[in-house]
């Protein structure tokens, strides 16, 4: 039997007020203890033990507390899990610690030397609070590298799939007409508007990729790290959590993609170990449970996009200027997914009426279905894969020359030349500015720009100041957001509360939405 999300939805909304004044103790900051070994009088920190989040491992959908229980029956408690753990403060005893050599090695090859070493997710992606946001800084190059904001972090992995899967069928499309018609065929590489140069196939059926663009030879797009460097949220945490804080995870499922299998996680990418090299976990001791790589990933695909801030007639003006003088060539404004495997989707807006706390308001909306498969458990709850429209997240997923002034120096002593367009969603609240934060404000870091925005770059030196003005008004609408002290339809919050702000200020309250919302994470 399948439900229709909307009424399912609505019925819980009708209870999502009441709960959230009754239940005040899931307001959250960057990095939380963990109750169960620190408790305290206000009752802070993360509901659950380590032990409980990890659940019986990763099961399936017809096993209690595993992973994939959660994740197929109860997803918005799988968000708010792997969020809790995201924010989670590891210790020793779970494993937190020094990698094998303590910062000794060869740096050359092994860029996680420089990596740093933290106890948290939020230890690098922690701003604005309780966020995976921005603020982190590492030394895995000599000048350094920034850790990016994470809003949006699954719309990005869905991008850069479908476009991949778009320019591989090119590829294919080809070489099939290359063979057919024993001549050489050149084929123009693009997807959802973006051209990643051409491609020649010979009858023999090999291809000439020179004039590709943006992308490498293999035609894979690979939206993480400012460089492009890796494909998915799952080896990204494994990778983070390894090299960030000394966590091994020995996860099956990047072992048996990086070994030449084809893979689908739980949160239902597909890694395919004969097209793409996968990144291979970490060898030794297994410390973190897969069940939690399940939990961090789908929480990362779910995550919410960046919002935008305040409009006036000056932004509207700043975003036509932006428009006029080229920069969207780049940083494209909106793109479309074919099938959006989230659960959820959250629009926040400026609203200073709904917004008692920050002036800004979220709207959830569901984005899966309802299906009654077993009496005795809860409904499976399937993403409903339907197209997206991405607004307002002003990329290209392309690499590109910037010029000299964005030239990255490696500790091998070559260059780097090419980095990703970075979305510009959330630029509003993430300064310093560039892949190492050497651009202190958006003046500088537009104005650094050069080689493949050279022309872009001058159109803005030229304009008078009211225009500059303009266009930096507008970029900084793009703003990332607390989602526990931001109002929305599912906690809309009252003033009226005792002790506002600190209590009744409204959030983003996925509690409400659990098939028990009497049991916090």
């Amino acid at each position: 039997m399948i439900e229709e999300v909307p009424l399912l939805i609505s019925r819980v909304l009708v209870t999502a007020t009441l709960l959230a004044f009754t239940s005040l103790s899931e307001v959250a900051h960057a990095q939380l203890i963990d109750r169960t070994l620190a408790p305290n009088a206000a009752g802070e920190g993360i509901a659950k033990s380590f032990v409980d989040q990890a659940g019986v491992g990763r099961g399936s959908d017809t096993t209690p507390a595993s992973s994939i229980f959660i994740i197929d029956r109860d997803p918005f408690r799988a968000i708010r899990r792997g969020r809790q753990l995201f924010q989670r403060k590891f210790t020793r005893n779970q494993g937190q610690g020094p990698v094998t050599g303590d910062g000794a090695g060869d740096i050359n090859t092994n860029l996680a030397i420089g990596a740093g070493l933290v106890d948290s997710c939020a230890g690098c992606h922690g701003r604005p609070r309780g966020t995976a946001g921005a603020g982190g800084n590492v030394v895995t190059r000599p000048d350094s590298r920034d850790a990016p904001h994470l809003f949006g972090l699954g719309l990005k992995e869905m991008l850069a799939d479908e476009i991949t899967a778009d320019l591989r069928d090119i590829r294919r499309s080809a070489i099939k007409q290359a063979q057919r018609n024993e001549q050489s065929v050149t084929l123009s590489l693009e997807s959802k508007g973006i051209r990643y140069g051409s491609i020649t196939a010979r009858p023999n059926g090999s291809v000439d990729t020179s004039r590709v663009e943006g992308v490498d030879p293999d035609l894979r797009v690979r939206p993480f790290f400012l460089h492009g460097g890796t494909i998915s949220i799952r080896e990204f945490v494994v990778g983070a959590l390894n090299n960030e804080m000394g966590l091994r995870a020995v996860d099956p499922d990047l072992a048996a993609a990086s070994s030449g299998r084809t893979v689908t996680t739980p949160s239902g990418m597909v890694l395919d170990g004969k097209s793409d090299t996968i990144e291979a976990p970490p060898s030794g001791t297994n410390e973190i449970p897969t069940s939690v790589v399940d939990f961090l990933e789908f929480y990362l695909l779910n995550y919410f996009k960046a919002g935008t801030g305040e409009q006036t007639p000056v932004t509207s003006d700043g975003r036509r200027i932006f428009m006029d003088i080229g920069c969207a060539r780049c940083h494209k404004p909106d793109l479309q997914i074919n099938r959006d495997r989230r659960v959820a989707d959250v629009e926040t807006t400026f609203d200073p009426v709904r917004g008692i706390f920050n002036r800004l308001f979220a709207t959830a909306t569901p984005l899966f279905t309802a299906v009654n498969d077993r009496p005795e458990f809860p409904s499976l709850k399937r993403p409903a894969l339907k197209p997206f429209l991405v607004k307002n997240i002003f990329t290209d997923l392309k690499r590109h020359d910037l010029g000299p002034n964005f030239y990255e120096r490696n500790y091998d002593g070559t260059i780097r030349t090419q980095f990703l367009t970075t979305p510009l969603w959330g630029v509003g609240s993430t300064g310093p500015y560039g892949h190492d934060g050497r651009s202190i404000n958006l003046t500088e870091v537009i104005l650094r720009h050069g080689g493949d925005a050279q022309d872009e770059r001058d159109k803005f030196a030229r304009l008078e100041d009211p225009y500059q003005g303009a266009v930096l008004d507008f970029l900084n609408t793009l703003i990332l957001f607390p989602p526990d002290d931001t109002a929305s339809n599912l906690n809309p919050g009252d003033r009226k509360t005792i002790g506002f702000p600190q209590f009744g200020h409204g959030s983003i309250k996925l509690t409400v939405l659990f098939n028990d919302p009497s049991d916090p994470e």
